[in-house]
């Protein structure tokens, strides 16, 4: 067989191959983000009552919280960058990361010292390659993200806050993270999680939404104690999980778009291949047609 043809062949083989992982990919994405999606949408009315307690706490209480209570000209912010731990992904962790820069940039000009903490292994991995220092890193879980994970992350970031700024800790908490907004349409997205503002984001309560009178047992600041490292948890998690939807979604996107590419390749190459077998066809039919003809000659000539 000619190289010609072996190499087409063997490319054809190989993009094949490659096809069939790709729609592999693509079908276990679209198998799981359905339940990504259950699991954001079952976070939802924990927060939503969560928030409405804390913000009724807050609101009636009149206790200074040290997570609630603005820092006198901060000097130092931590940032929980939530990426994701495996490719395949289209753009998605590139899109969070950026997102992370733009704001880190932000805190600089605003004379702030950025103190990373990373979920992820993309996160890790552009943080190591540029040699930068993390306070701490999380990772292995971003497609199905635990509550137990939101709350040792909300631990350490919590101790860091209440630490102060000249042993080690931080005067604000930012989450970069990629919100969920629909099957085609993910957003990078950025909140701050402290100093605590318990009226923000989709878990807030509406405007008309009458929050509920408590009588505080033993007190509202231990009630508060109590509430706020939950509350910040179920944030965090909350983000984790909109994380695992965009990226399951993202990935989705992504295999189907190799695949369709592939199938494209494979036609390409299906073509190639022809035209070089009937190429190949017509060498070989000119060869048999010019050796009959000088077979022909030679005979007439000894004649």
């Amino acid at each position: 067989m000619p190289a010609n043809l072996r190499e087409l062949r063997d490319r054809k083989a190989s993009v094949s191959t490659i096809k069939k992982l790709t729609r592999a990919m693509e079908l276990i994405a679209a198998s799981r983000i359905v339940k990504a999606q259950q699991r954001a949408q079952a976070a939802g009315p924990y927060a939503r009552e969560l928030t409405r307690a804390v913000s009724a706490v807050a609101t009636f209480s009149n206790v200074d919280h040290p997570l609630t209570t603005e820092k006198a000209d901060p000097k130092r912010a931590a940032v929980l960058l939530i990426t994701s731990d495996r490719g395949q992904a289209g753009a998605y962790s590139a899109n969070v990361i950026r997102e992370g820069e733009r704001l880190n940039q932000m805190l600089r000009e605003d004379g702030k010292d950025v103190v990373p903490y990373l979920s992820g292994r993309k996160g890790i991995a552009f943080y190591t390659f540029r040699q930068r220092e993390v306070a701490q890193s999380w990772s292995g879980d971003s497609d199905a993200p635990s509550f137990a994970r939101a709350r040792e992350m909300a631990d350490a970031l919590i101790e860091a806050f209440l630490t102060p700024t000249e042993d080690g800790g931080v005067d604000e908490i930012h989450i970069v993270f990629t919100r969920f907004v629909s099957m085609l349409t993910q957003r990078a997205d950025v909140i701050r999680l402290l100093p605590l503002e318990v009226v923000e984001g989709e878990e807030a309560p509406a405007a008309d939404d009458v929050l509920p009178l408590y009588e505080f047992e033993p007190s509202a600041e231990e009630v508060l104690d109590g509430l706020l490292p939950k509350y910040v948890a179920s944030r965090i998690h909350y983000c984790m999980l909109q994380a695992a939807a965009s990226e399951l979604a993202n990935r989705q996107r992504a295999m189907k778009s190799a695949t369709d590419n592939a199938q494209d390749l494979i036609e390409k190459l299906t073509r190639d291949l022809n035209q070089a077998r009937q190429a190949q066809i017509t060498q070989e039919i000119s060869e048999i047609v010019g050796g009959a003809s000088a077979l022909a000659d030679a005979n007439a000539g000894s004649e």
